[in-house]
């Protein structure tokens, strides 16, 4: 916490909360920051008596949710495409919520994997399929991969792609030529950690605390062979220029001589207008996200916190949010 309280002095001032109870809000969505947003509307109902309900769905069906009209907000590690913004008539705000780090995980304990770029393209098209190649001891790579839609599945495919010569090419969903698919960061996990000699890609805050998982360290652009991590993470996503009019911003191969070179934001989408009685609730719970005090728990739990210019257009883009 010393690091993230001397490298991020968030304007430490908390983004304004009512502390009025108010009606539930719902939302659905990404899977990779579940675990931090399940925290943050934990400590929020506490501290405040109001509640967000989240279903972890995927940023695929979370978009589908949003477009549908049935969800008061979405989450996706993937901004919304042009196509589906222009199915919303309510008109929507995309506002960045916190980084990460994509952990390549894997159940080997013997093992420490240092991952040149060509090395992590080939382990997941198929090519490297024996442990041997990569330096452990023998035995067979199980690959797994997710098997929903999925704004991590975006995020790590587009790295892969900007490595060099992935085949199946970057999206929610790709067509993988090796490997079982599982349901979620949450089912990758599961899978990793009850199959020995697995390997998948997942939020690295799945990996932080396990007793049976370890990330690999991958070369990024610059040559070194980097940890995912708060630092790491940082400064993978400190460069990262943000469209003004929807917030996106992406970096798949980030320059930095430190930088872990699989790294993403996440955002959460919300109604324009045509929010009713909720525009209150709503705005309320997502300048809760968005405090000092919310974002520095993102580090402790395996995410990378806002700060800076992303912090404030972050927050200044939830003024949007009208009844």
């Amino acid at each position: 916490m010393k690091l993230a309280t001397k490298l991020f002095t968030i304007g430490l001032a908390l983004a304004p909360t009512t502390a009025l109870a108010g009606p539930a809000i719902n939302g659905a969505g990404a899977t990779f920051p579940a675990p931090l947003y399940q925290r943050w509307f934990g400590d929020y109902a506490a501290s405040t008596g109001n509640r967000v309900n989240y279903q972890s769905v995927g940023s695929g069906a979370g978009i589908r949710q949003f477009v549908a009209g049935t969800v008061d907000f979405a989450a996706s590690d993937e901004p919304i495409k042009a196509k589906d913004a222009a199915k919303v008539k309510r008109g929507y705000v995309q506002i960045p919520m916190t980084g990460g780090t994509i952990a390549v995980a894997y159940n080997n304990p013997k093992c420490k994997l240092r991952l040149t770029q060509k090395q992590t393209v080939g382990v997941f098209q198929g090519d490297i399929t024996n442990w041997k190649q990569l330096g452990c001891a023998g035995g067979a790579i199980k690959v797994v991969y997710r098997s929903d839609g999925s704004g991590t599945t975006f995020a790590f495919t587009s790295s892969l792609k900007e490595f060099g010569g992935f085949r199946p090419g970057a999206g929610k969903s790709v067509n993988w030529p090796t490997g079982i698919g599982a349901k979620g960061n949450e089912g990758i996990a599961g899978v990793l950690s009850n199959t020995p000699g697995s390997i998948g890609y997942l939020s690295y805050s799945f990996v932080k605390n396990s007793k049976t998982l370890q990330a690999a360290s991958v070369q990024n652009k610059a040559g070194n062979f980097i940890q995912p991590s708060y630092k790491s993470g940082f400064a993978a996503l400190n460069g990262i220029q943000l469209d003004p009019k929807d917030l996106s911003g992406e970096d798949f191969n980030p320059s930095a001589p430190n930088a872990y070179p699989i790294s993403t934001l996440t955002w959460v989408l919300a109604y324009k207008e045509g929010n009713g009685a909720k525009a209150e609730a709503v705005r309320d719970a997502l300048n809760y996200m968005l405090s000092g005090k919310a974002q520095l728990v993102a580090d402790d739990m395996g995410y990378v916190p806002l700060a800076g210019s992303i912090l404030n257009k972050a927050r200044n883009k939830v003024k949007q949010i009208q009844p």
